[in-house]
Parts: structure tokens; sequence; C-alpha cells
């Protein structure tokens, strides 16, 4: 009896292919020891007995039977060969997308970019603030971290913020009309020029596209390129950049002395107005009391009073002399004791206006003037020497401050570009195609995803 075939309607092999139960019937038995003599003798091991031959054939045939009743039980499962695979609609609509989604934006940035951008060039500016501060001998040693200090670096960020801010956009515009450069070009190249109908925002976003600043904050250079339509133009908007920059560190340097001398100076000027009202105390008295040194009046007055006392003394002898000449009733004795009375009494006058009711050129006694003169002359030595100290104080903080002023260190001054670099064709059409494809690949992916899901 032939064995049953399965039906299949795909082709001629398919037909002719054996069902698995037929399989599982054509495999093949264990071979089974040969009961003939010949066994007896080529077994290895030696001869056999007739039993043992019996029953290794009889295990023999329980292991093809349970062989058999195994690959009855689960059966192969014998599928079809695959039709051959034909193009569908999908196929086709997954190359029509990666023709929208990648060849045609890179074909349009190509155009673009060759027929209408206009060439840019750059100019290239590089700087640096530095400080006259050296602190010690051994930061003299120490190479270029002794002139770079910690104000230097914080000087070289606020400089790097200020370059990319409103206010330069503006001062720029202002001086060199920025709008009327980067808008130049608008009418055949729009995408990558500037609107001339753009406000002041639409100004600075447009100036961060056309320049590139780098800042290193450990070294503290800053290194910056400028983009224009015009080698000349990008050369005079980096120059104009470095003196916006001068200017402003120039600024902060004079903030940071004024700050640094503030105080002394206000110091210097409560002293200037103590010394000046102490001499104009002093003034005044003078011309109150008629008199310009008190002490040097004392002196006249006190040379005085020895000039009566010599007198009273000369007096006194030639009264004795006459004492001894003449009698108690002579005219020349009664004259001689009348003369020193005369002397006595201007002496004992002179003395009285060292009292305290005698009257001095104002009226006052003497130890009042003496002692308002002192007081005085003791308030303008201590202006006087307080203003030293403060103007000394106010020297060495505008010394101090001038040693620690910045300034701006040019390293690359601003260049003159010979060739158009910019913009990078071949980069852009790159990035575009790139960016197209890993689209269409992730939509792609999404796309078969649902499908297969369905």
């Amino acid at each position: 009896m032939a064995p049953p075939r399965t039906r299949s309607t795909d082709s001629s092999e398919e037909r002719d292919a054996p069902s698995p139960r037929d399989e599982n019937r054509l495999r093949p038995v264990p071979d089974l020891p040969d009961l003939r003599g010949g066994a007896l003798t080529d077994a290895p091991g030696g001869p056999k007995t007739k039993r043992e031959l019996r029953r290794e054939a009889r295990q023999a045939r329980r292991e093809a039977d349970k062989a058999r009743a195994e690959a009855e039980a689960d059966p192969v499962v014998v599928r079809p060969l695959a039709r051959p695979a034909k193009v569908r609609k999908r196929h086709w609509g997954l190359v029509l997308s990666f023709g929208l989604m990648v060849l045609a934006p890179a074909g349009a940035a190509s155009w673009y970019l060759h027929s209408r951008a206009v060439d840019q060039y750059a100019s290239t500016l590089g700087f640096t603030v530095r400080s006259e501060d050296i602190s010690s001998a051994s930061d003299l040693l120490g190479g270029l971290g002794s002139s770079l200090g910690g104000g230097a670096n914080n000087d070289a960020e606020i400089l790097y913020e200020y370059i990319r801010s409103q206010e330069i956009v503006r001062r720029i515009d202002d001086k060199l009309d920025l709008r009327a450069l980067y808008a130049r070009h608008h009418a055949t190249d729009p995408l990558l020029s500037f609107d001339p109908d753009g406000t002041i925002e639409d100004l600075v976003e447009y100036w961060e596209r056309m320049l590139r600043i780098s800042y290193d904050s450990g070294s503290g250079l800053i290194e910056m390129r400028v983009l224009a339509f015009d080698p000349a133009e990008a050369q005079a908007i980096a120059q104009e950049i470095y003196r916006e920059s001068s200017a402003t560190v120039n600024e902060l340097s004079a903030v940071a002395r004024e700050d640094a001398t503030r105080y002394a100076r206000e110091d210097l000027d409560l002293a200037q107005e103590r010394l000046k009202e102490a001499r104009e105390a002093l003034t005044a008295f003078r011309v109150e009391n008629q008199i310009v040194d008190p002490t040097a009046d004392i002196q006249g007055q006190m040379g005085l009073l020895n000039t009566l006392q010599g007198q009273l003394a000369a007096a006194l002898i030639d009264l004795d002399l006459l004492g001894d000449s003449v009698g108690e009733g002579d005219p020349r004795a009664a004259q001689a004791q009348r003369r020193i009375e005369v002397i006595r009494a201007r002496i004992a006058q002179e003395r009285e206006k060292f009292g305290a009711n005698g009257q001095g050129p104002a009226g006052e006694s003497y130890a009042t003037t003496i002692s308002e003169f002192e007081r005085l002359s003791v308030e303008r030595e201590f202006a006087e020497t307080a203003y030293t100290a403060a103007l000394a104080a106010y020297d060495a903080a505008r010394a101090e401050a001038e040693r620690q002023s910045r300034y701006l260190a040019t390293y690359i001054r601003p260049t003159l570009s010979e060739r158009s670099q910019f913009p990078q064709r071949g980069m852009m059409i790159g990035l575009v195609a790139l960016f197209g494809f890993l689209a269409w690949a992730i939509g792609s992916l999404v796309y078969y995803s649902l499908h297969d899901r369905r």
C-alpha cells in the first residue's frame, strides 16, 4: 500500500511531500543483531549464547517501538514554502517618503546655498583682561599667573556677557549701522541675512548668529569670530568690539579705583574741613583781640617789666646816694623818692595785666586770652596732624588702586579675511540630509511596528 500524500496547490514538490505520519513510518529502525551463526563468533567481547542474542533483539525491538510511538504522538509539521516577495504599495510609499523627507530637503538646501546664499567673511579677534597687581616677589617668578588675578577673571566674565548683550549691539549699530550691513542682501538671501524691518531684539538674536565667542575661565582668554558679507566690514565690526570692550574695562577699573579710594577720600575731606575750621577760629581770635601772637605780646610785657625793675633798682641806688650827701629836706631827695613811687606804680599796673583783674588788648585778662589762644593752637595742630595722616592714607590708597588697575591686552588683532569660508555649505547640506534621514527612519520604524501589530 502506497503512503498517503498531503494535499497542496502550491507546487508539485509540496504535493509529493510525505505526511508526518509517513515520515514517522519511514524512520529507520535500529539494527537488530544477526542471529546467524556468524554473529556468535564475530560479536565483540567474545562469542554470545542464543539466549543473550534473543534478549538483545527483544530490547532493540522495544526501543524501536518506543521511538515509533513517540514520533506518532508528536508529529513534525512541514509547512509549505514561502511565496516570492512582491512590491506592494507600502514599499512605494516608503520610497516616496524617503524622497520627500531626505532627498527633497537636501536638494532644496543645496540649491539655496549654492544659488541664493551670499558669501560671508570672518574676522578673528582675541584679547584678555590683565592686571598690573604684583603682590610679592614669588609672583614675579610665577609667570603668567602673577599678572592674572581673580579680579581680572571677574572682569573677563563681565566682558564676555557684555559682548553678547543688547547694549554693545546698540552702540555698534549707532556707529556702523549694523542693520544696513546685515540687511543688504535680504532680497536675494532672506534666510541668512537680517530683516531690515526687525526690532532691536531681532538684531541681538541675529548678532548671536554672526558672532561666535569663546571664553576660557582658567586663563581668562576671550576669542571671537565675527561674520559679515564683506571682509572689511567684518574687520571694522571686530575693531569696534575691541574699542567698546576696552572702554568697558577702563570704566570698570575707574569704578574699582573709586571704590578703593572712596573711604580714604572721605577721611581726607573730613580732616580738611576740621583744619579749615580750626584755622578760621584762630584767625577770628586774632582779629577780635587785635593780636597776632599773644606769646610774643607777653614777652614784650615781660621785657617792659624787666626794664621797669631795672629803673626801680637804679632809682633806689640814687636815693641811697643822695641820702648820704644831702639832708632830709633837699628837693633832690624828694624828686628821687617821687621817681621811685612812679616806677613802682607802673610796675604794679603792668603786673595787674597778668592777673584776674588785668585787662588785655581786648579788655580781657591775659590769662584768659592766653588760654583761649593755646586751645585754638592745639586744635589747629591736631587738625594739621589729622590732615597729614589722611592725605598720606589717600595717596597710599590711590597708589594701590593704580597698581591694581585693569587693561585690555590683545593677542589677536582683528584679521582681514581674503577668502569666504561661510556659510559652510557641505556641512549644512549634510546636516539637513542627516536629520531628514533620522526622521524618515524613525517614521518608518513606527509605521512598520504598527503595521505588524494589526
